[in-house]
């Protein structure tokens, strides 16, 4: 199964930006859709953004529509999530997975990442 790395997570303030990477340790990665999801303390882990297996359609969450753009680069088996004009609702662990869907369910998914953690805060 491939494994998947996230990184480039950390402490922003609101408004700013970060780009979260996931590096898959197999090729067969860009055989797969790609999907961030993200876990706030004490909340279901939720959908944020996912990708076609050949980066040709997306889709995002409404509550981070217009702020955040998955893309991914199959050459270097990654995924990244650019997030602009974070708030502080956006504060959660990112998860980045791969699965043989383009879905916005989890269920869909079975390879998952360890997490990276965002936190918005001043």
């Amino acid at each position: 199964q491939v494994q998947l790395v996230e990184s480039g997570g950390g402490l922003v303030q609101p408004g700013g930006s970060l780009r979260l990477s996931c590096a898959a340790s197999e090729r067969t990665f860009s055989g797969y859709a790609k999907g961030w999801f993200r876990q706030a303390p004490g909340k279901e882990r939720e959908f944020v953004a996912t990708i076609t297996w050949n980066g040709g359609s997306t889709y995002v969450a409404n509550s981070v529509k217009g702020r955040f753009t998955i893309s991914s680069d199959n050459a270097k088996n990654t995924v990244y999530l650019q997030m602009n004009s974070l708030k502080p609702e956006d504060t959660a662990v990112y998860y980045c997975a791969a699965g043989q869907y383009y879905s916005t369910i989890r269920q869909d998914y079975n390879a998952w990442g360890q997490g990276t953690q965002v936190t918005v805060s001043s």
